[in-house]
């Protein structure tokens, strides 16, 4: 089998990303992914590993990194230097992503704490005949106990 049969055609290959042409040759143009290939007649041409390296950006995106530090954390690709300089880099980069995602699930867990206070909160307020309205200030504070309102219930009475 050729490597140009193992590669797949821009069309294709951003079809197998979840992403558009667009997207393929800006990240090109800003020097996150490279073709492995061009054809004479200027196709680009894709690996299947260059799937993880659009995957790798998406989540890096989703914690929160702009394009251009992205390009500065995973850019060892064509890198001179020693194997283990190369390697150190890599660690790095992982090292980075581990924070950011460790960052990422603290604040998803904060959030979901924030939800289980509103949700006990809402089952005491089944107790109470109070509806919430401008008149009561909506619930705040609670008629019931005195106390504030969960932040994330008070945003939605």
């Amino acid at each position: 089998m050729s490597q140009e049969s193992k590669l797949h055609k821009i069309g294709a290959f951003a079809k197998m990303a979840g992403t558009n042409l667009r997207t393929l040759r800006y990240y090109e143009e800003v020097g996150l992914l490279q073709p492995a290939a061009r054809s004479s007649g200027g196709f680009r041409y894709y690996r299947d590993s260059d799937l993880n390296r659009i995957k790798l950006i998406s989540h890096l995106q989703e914690l929160g990194l702009t394009l251009e530090e992205i390009k500065n954390a995973i850019e060892n690709r064509g890198r001179e230097g020693s194997r283990i300089d190369y390697f150190h880099q890599v660690s790095a980069a992982l090292d980075t992503h581990s924070e950011l995602l460790a960052d990422r699930i603290n604040a998803l867990s904060e959030q979901q704490r924030a939800i289980d206070l509103a949700q006990e909160k809402l089952k005491l307020c089944s107790n109470c005949q109070t509806i919430p309205s401008r008149e009561n200030n909506y619930c705040e504070p609670c008629e019931m106990d005195g106390r504030s309102l969960p932040a994330l219930l008070s945003g939605l009475f």
